[in-house]
Formats: C-alpha cells, structure tokens, sequence
C-alpha cells in the first residue's frame, strides 16, 4: 500500500516536471542573449534562469531524468559566476551556456520521448 502512495506521488511529480520542463528550458535559452547586456533586468533574468536550471538540476534525477539533470547542471554552472556577483553574463559565459542549454535540450527531449513511450 505504502509503496503505491509512494509511485503514485513520484509520478504525480514526474508528470509537473516534465510538463514544465521545455518552458523553462526555452526561458533560458530565449533570456541567454539579453544576460549579457547591461540594463533594466538583466539580473533577474540571470537570478531567474539560473533558478530554473538549479530546480531541474535537484528534481531530474530523482524522477527519472539522470542525463537532464547532469545537462542542467553545466549550464547551472555557466551562469554560476554572474549570478553569485548578481552581474551580467561575460560573452564567452554566453556562449558557454548556450553550448550548454543546446545539450540540455538534447537530452530533455530524448528523456522525454521515453517517458511518454513508456506511457508517462
């Protein structure tokens, strides 16, 4: 009984992690341009980005999505720097994270075709 309250709640949270998964990668992604240039917001879409990559970095591995949370973690660690200095993102940290938010895309849409294969 225990055991399937147990799955049910993982699956529960697999399917909410999932289901924002590409959002949040996109929001990265979209945002990685703007990081590097001075100006109202550039903070926060750092602070913002590098919450989202650390939040799919702790909740991937856990529901099954171990090559996505290591993906999440390099691009974690390339806005690391800005983030703790709450400063703009250098360009050759923009071009570190895009090489690392192209990877985590990879490797969330092959998790996620296999879930869903799997039938969630």
């Amino acid at each position: 009984m225990y055991t399937d309250l147990f799955e049910t709640r993982l699956a529960r949270v697999r399917h909410r992690f999932a289901a924002t998964l590409d959002s949040k990668i996109t929001d990265t992604v979209v945002s990685a341009n703007l990081m590097s240039r001075g100006g109202d917001g550039v903070i926060k879409r750092v602070s913002d980005s590098y919450r989202h990559l650390h939040c799919i970095c702790g909740i991937g591995p856990t529901v099954g999505f171990t090559a996505t949370g290591e993906a999440a973690r390099a691009a974690e660690t390339a806005l690391m720097q800005a983030h703790r200095e709450k400063r703009a993102l250098t360009e050759p940290e923009v071009l570190n994270l895009k090489k690392a938010l192209h990877q985590l895309r990879l490797a969330a849409a092959s998790e996620l075709r296999l879930m869903y294969q799997r039938g969630g």
